[in-house]
């Protein structure tokens, strides 16, 4: 039996198993697929139901046959805001760990940024987003920095909280056997910690797509933002819907790649575990 158990599956099986897994993902999110389903049925009927102009409310068809005369248009312009939005959330997501590595390598340290730190989470970047033109014009630089300003400040700070929840008695079980502070990190700290950072980069994903096109309403002649000015102002309704969903489809996406990331990193955390979850 136990040779039995330890033969390695046949194609026709790892198929089936593969079938399975799809069949489960699809029936966990089968009641989000009809909720779905039945709200672009809402939209399809309702604006002519009311009878509601194509420029307040637009049905999806009217959208998507829209959307197909200026798919180029609104695809490139899609591409350059998504490269903005991964730009500036990448410089983020690397200068808000090394950062709170600092902070929490050190009380001086932490004593005298994290106030500050606190303070600037408050400020609203949005308005201070004009003074990025009065210093770097325009152009993607202001873009790239509003975006990094935006996915900065949380990744941080849950970076910060996931490094100091490392569990005290076990860092002090390994200090006694003579680990160094580095091993301590790499095999605890970090470890423990990943939980709360791949938090913070989800939730600094979707501020990222909430500050590229922010900067490029105020800060650029290119992008979906722009192009949703140029869209509002020609009372064209169809193809702002057609942007807001392009732009909201490229951060669902990138919201996902972490979500993988996470699945692949920390497989062993309990919010991975979907089977115990849903169980």
């Amino acid at each position: 039996m136990d040779s039995a158990v330890s033969m390695p599956l046949g194609e026709g099986q790892v198929a089936f198993h593969r079938r399975s897994g799809l069949l489960d993902a699809l029936a966990r999110r089968r009641t989000v697929l009809i909720t779905l389903a039945l709200i672009m049925v809402a939209w399809q009927l309702g604006p002519r139901l009311l009878a509601l102009p194509t420029y307040l409310l637009p049905p999806p068809s009217t959208v998507l046959m829209a959307f197909l005369e200026q798919w180029q248009r609104a695809l490139n312009a899609a591409w350059i805001t998504t490269t903005v939005m991964l730009g500036g959330f990448i410089a983020a997501a690397v200068f808000s760990t090394v950062f709170a590595v600092l902070i929490v390598s050190s009380q001086l340290v932490e004593d005298a940024i994290q106030p500050i730190l606190l303070v600037f989470q408050v400020v609203p970047k949005i308005a201070i987003a004009p003074l990025f033109i009065v210093w770097f014009g325009f152009g993607w630089i202001p873009e790239t920095v509003l975006v990094f300003l935006m996915a900065f400040f949380p990744i941080t700070l849950s970076a910060v909280a996931g490094l100091k929840s490392a569990d005290p008695d076990i860092l002090d079980l390994a200090r006694s056997t003579g680990a160094s502070t580095w091993a301590m990190f790499r095999k605890i700290k970090l470890p423990q910690a990943l939980p709360e950072i791949f938090t913070g980069l989800k939730v600094g994903i979707t501020l990222a797509s909430t500050g590229a096109i922010t900067a490029e309403f105020i800060a650029s002649d290119r992008g979906i933002g722009y192009l949703l000015l140029e869209w509002r102002a020609d009372l064209n309704t169809p193809m702002v819907f057609a942007g807001i969903f392009l732009i909201s489809a490229a951060g669902l996406l990138l919201y996902y790649v972490i979500e993988v990331i996470e699945h692949v990193t920390i497989p062993w955390h309990v919010s991975q575990r979907r089977d115990i979850s849903h169980a």
